[in-house]
């Protein structure tokens, strides 16, 4: 069998779009697909099953989308259809310097939505207010049927799933409840680990004791009024198999309607992944009541084929995070998997999931800037190198057919290519000139936001002859994918040399729009600057990173800036895992001309990040504490 998938011949090009013009997206270059194909070993005796499921459902020819199965949280009525679970705003924050506002993850949820994710885990309410807060406003913002004339995107019908994450404790499901209840589809995802070395030395409690408190606590989510309920046992690729099928037959009856099946340490190969899917399958009592899931790590760099492999075993709901950010080295990323399943279907006995792949470009790149964790350049689907093609042999092979070196179209995942628009900018640029630019781009934003950036690209424009898509889109994410403006940067005057002390004089505009300012000396320029901010704005923080890139070849380019701080802020918030309180990373980025404005723009960007947190986090604690569901533990 590994021999007849490795001796396939590939097809040149995965695209599903040329009968349909593309959204608007970013240009961001993205995504050359890496095949994973080859690593995918199911079981033997789910194979004829599976094969027979995809000859009686052929799929569709290219050009022409399935249509989604309507939800049912325990079933899906079209076997070969895959549901996509984001989990970019719980999993993926819990990366260092990751921290995102409430006002960002609402952003990020609804571009999700319109990507057509399947369910949105959009945070852990138990670990703070804010956190709370957040997940709430998603639940009735995103999670509720977008009012009349609202452009819900290719699928506008599509209301996605909202989950909270809790352990398996009434608290934390109290909390996760209050958070989602107000979805249209609401879920709550409760877990706990499973494994002899998660069990002795964290848990310190028997099987026996495990499984009754997974099985209480499903019961008492259902009992909540939540029909959605997704288990996962942590740690459930070291676990012992016997004791796996009789846990999750447990939850089976107590309610539970997804098993999602973790490997939390990124430990298993996949063809011991798909083993293991294969074997709950074929095991677990009731498991026809259920979809079976998967949550695969990277820590070897295998979670895109191990989620592969779990799919093709029969797994049906599919944990993913866009970028693959996410705890240690991250999760399987939302991109890659989609692109596989999409581009090698035949493979997969069938497989597809409801992702619009044309919104993958500016999704990646939003989460790249809330986020402040930039992918790396060869990053599969979407790294800056991915249809980049510098080898003299390779662009030989491009400009006579593109299928030679290119799996997949661009316009698969959003992208277009700078020297397909025919705009050129430059300092005589009028305002209809540049807004067609954005669009072309696939920016829309309001008059206020665009008279803004309008006049900062006027600023840019008297500096360079020619102003590029990525001057622009350096500029949109300094002026548009920023925090609540606290504080903002009036003015900042710095000197520096071999010949006097470094100084800095920086007027910041404060929240009451008083203007304040003050002078410091430093080691270098950015150093004094980042002395006098703090002066005016009497934050305690620590500069954990600081990090500057070139966005355009030449002496005249915009420098983009990223900073990580840690503020003295409490704040009370837990690890989804672990449980232990820990102090928040935030991050912040700006885009300049001028390296020290820049720089200044991205500190205080980080700050204003941990005034908006602060701020949320007092505001919560003036309220009491969830009355609407009590807790009895």
């Amino acid at each position: 069998m590994a021999s007849s998938l490795l001796s396939s011949p590939a097809k040149p090009f995965c695209s599903t779009t040329k009968t349909t013009p593309a959204p608007k997206a970013t240009r961001f270059p993205s995504p050359r697909f890496l095949s994973s194909a080859h690593v995918l070993s199911a079981a033997r005796r789910l194979r004829a099953v599976s094969a027979r499921a995809s000859q009686q459902q052929p799929p569709p020819p290219r050009g022409q989308q399935q249509r989604r199965p309507e939800y049912v949280p325990n079933r899906i009525d079209d076997p070969n259809y895959v549901r996509i679970f984001d989990t970019t705003l719980r999993d993926g924050e819990q990366s260092p310097g990751a921290t995102m506002t409430s006002a960002q993850k609402l952003v990020v949820a609804r571009q999700l939505a319109r990507l057509g994710v399947d369910i949105i885990e959009a945070g852990f309410p138990a670990s703070s207010p804010d956190d709370l807060d957040a997940v709430r406003s998603i639940a009735i913002e995103v999670g509720n049927p977008a009012p009349a004339g609202d452009d819900g995107g290719a699928d506008a019908t599509h209301v996605p799933v909202i989950c909270g994450l809790s352990r398996c404790n009434r608290k934390d499901i109290d909390a996760a409840w209050e958070a989602v209840r107000h979805a249209r589809r609401p879920r709550i995802h409760t877990f706990i680990a499973t494994s002899d070395i998660h069990m002795q030395h964290k848990l310190r409690k028997t099987p026996e004791q495990v499984a009754a408190i997974a099985r209480d606590m499903v019961a008492y989510a259902r009992s909540l009024g939540c029909t959605d309920v997704e288990f996962s046992p942590e740690d459930a690729g070291r676990s012992n198999r016997e004791f796996l099928y009789h846990i999750l037959g447990e939850v089976i009856k107590a309610g539970a309607t997804t098993l999602n099946i973790p490997d939390t340490v990124g430990y298993n190969l996949p063809y011991e992944f798909g083993k293991l899917i294969a074997d709950i399958k074929a095991n677990t009592p009731g498991i026809e009541n259920a979809i079976i899931s998967t949550h695969c790590q990277n820590d070897l760099g295998l979670a895109t084929a191990n989620t592969l492999a779990g799919a093709r075993a029969g797994a049906r709901q599919l944990e993913v995070t866009i970028n693959g950010i996410g705890e240690r080295a991250g999760n399987a990323s939302l991109e890659e998997v989609v692109m596989a399943i999409k581009c090698r279907r035949e493979l997969l006995n069938g497989l597809y999931t409801g992702i619009d792949s044309r919104h993958i470009t500016l999704t990646s790149k939003m989460v790249q800037e809330h986020s402040g964790l930039i992918v790396q350049p060869h990053k599969a689907i979407v790294g800056a190198n991915a249809f980049a093609h510098e080898s003299g042999i390779h662009q030989d092979g491009m400009l006579k057919n593109k299928g030679t070196y290119e799996i997949i179209s661009p316009d698969d995942i959003g992208l277009t290519r700078a020297n397909e628009f025919g705009i050129v900018l430059g300092k005589l640029s009028g305002r209809h000139a540049v807004r067609s630019k954005l669009v072309e781009l696939g920016y829309e934003i309001g008059d206020k936001e665009f008279e803004d950036f309008f006049k900062r690209y006027k600023e840019v424009a008297e500096k360079k002859k020619r102003v590029t898509d990525e001057d622009l889109e350096a500029l949109l994410s300094d002026e548009i994918f920023q925090p609540k403006l606290i504080w903002s940067l009036a003015d900042v005057q710095a000197t520096c040399g071999t010949l006097s002390l470094s100084t800095a004089t920086v007027k910041l505009i404060g929240p009451d729009g008083e203007e304040r300012i003050a002078c410091s000396v430093g080691t270098g320029p950015v150093d004094a600057a980042y002395k006098a901010v703090d002066q005016i704005i009497q934050i305690p923080t620590v500069l954990r990173e600081y990090s500057m890139t070139s966005v355009t070849e030449g002496i005249d380019a915009i420098a983009t800036t990223r900073v990580v701080v840690t503020g003295d802020v409490s704040i009370n918030a837990k690890h989804a895992l672990t449980g232990r309180s820990f102090n928040r990373s935030f991050s912040g980025s700006g885009a300049s001309m001028d390296i020290v404005v820049s720089s200044v723009r991205a500190y205080l960007s980080a700050l204003n990040k941990i005034c908006s947190f602060a701020g949320a986090v007092k505001a919560s604690s003036e309220v009491p504490e969830i009355a609407s569901v009590p807790s009895t533990e």
